[in-house]
């Protein structure tokens, strides 16, 4: 019996679809995803298994221009995301179709794609006409030599189990790297904090999310099977504290009970958890959050 395990990174525009279709290749919600763009700062890994192959997907930040120190680490993990990978698998979303976005990663692509194989995943194709989607993948196939191309819905599911045992019959030869078991190599500490700031990301407005972060300071294990969870969120400014507190508390309230919801059902048992706000101005540049998220401080210099 032949094992395989290798990893395989997926890239592209923020939005295009990443977190989603890895969250349905792993089958378990591992990777944050909401409507607005650069919610996936780290790069997070989540672990598929398909026959006898073990697929370690890692779900890099969106590729785009960058402006800010946190923007450019995120930029620079996901292009170290790639470098490191067996196979890269660009997602384009097919109602947008070769914008700015995609014409710089395909420029990109040229300094990785030499040694690994690349493939060519457009999603969303539920959202375009046939000859609109045969079009886009003739002039993408153009600009770059794809190793193959999928037609997929990430978040309906079409075209996604073609790509998966595509991809388990191309990663290397060789033993599984996690335990069958485990869907995700990110610490549960992270994996928490991330849920917390999914739904700070879904129930605040304009550049708010970009500018907080959340840290899980304690995790306790209790007697009776269940969690207490301590988590700091931290924001640049007083105003955005009244902000997330909402009024009379509603919208932390809010916050808290929903994330706590959804960690009770990852887990499976019972989590108590709690939220403080915290104002820290110089966050952006403090070098240990940049190590909570997963990031490289030094990645984010100009």
């Amino acid at each position: 019996m032949t094992t395989r395990a290798g990893f395989v990174a997926l890239i592209g525009e923020p939005n295009a679809g990443k977190s989603t279709l890895l969250n349905r290749m792993v089958g378990a919600k591992v990777s944050i995803v909401t409507h607005k763009v650069q919610t996936t700062r780290a790069r997070i890994r989540g672990v598929a298994m398909e026959g006898e192959t073990q697929i370690i997907f890692v779900d890099t930040p969106g590729l785009f221009a960058p402006k800010r120190r946190l923007d450019r680490a995120m930029v620079a993990a996901a292009w170290s995301g790639a470098a490191d990978a067996d196979v890269v698998v660009l997602l384009v979303e097919a109602n947008r179709g070769i914008t700015e976005g995609v014409e710089r990663i395909l420029e990109g692509l040229n300094d990785i794609g030499e040694h690994r194989k690349v493939v060519l995943a457009v999603n969303k194709i539920d959202r375009v006409e046939a000859p609109k989607l045969l079009g886009l993948t003739k002039a993408l196939n153009e600009r770059y030599p794809f190793t193959e191309t999928f037609l997929i819905s990430a978040e309906k599911g079409h075209g996604v189990d073609t790509l998966r045992k595509w991809l388990a019959e191309e990663v290397p030869e060789g033993p599984w790297l996690y335990p069958e078991d485990q869907i995700a190599d990110l610490p549960l500490r992270m994996i928490a904090a991330e849920m917390t700031r999914e739904k700070l990301t879904l129930r605040l407005h304009q550049e708010l999310p970009y500018q907080l972060t959340v840290e899980t300071e304690k995790w306790e294990e209790r007697k009776d099977g269940s969690a207490r969870i301590d988590q700091i969120i931290y924001v640049v400014r007083d105003g955005h504290k009244g902000i997330l507190l909402g009024h009379k508390g509603e919208t932390i309230k809010a916050v808290s009970k929903a994330s706590r919801e959804e960690l009770e059902e990852f887990l499976g048992r019972r989590v108590h958890l709690f939220l403080q706000v915290k104002v820290r101005s110089g966050w952006l540049d403090e070098a240990e959050r940049y190590s909570e998220m997963g990031l490289n401080f030094k990645d984010g210099n100009a």
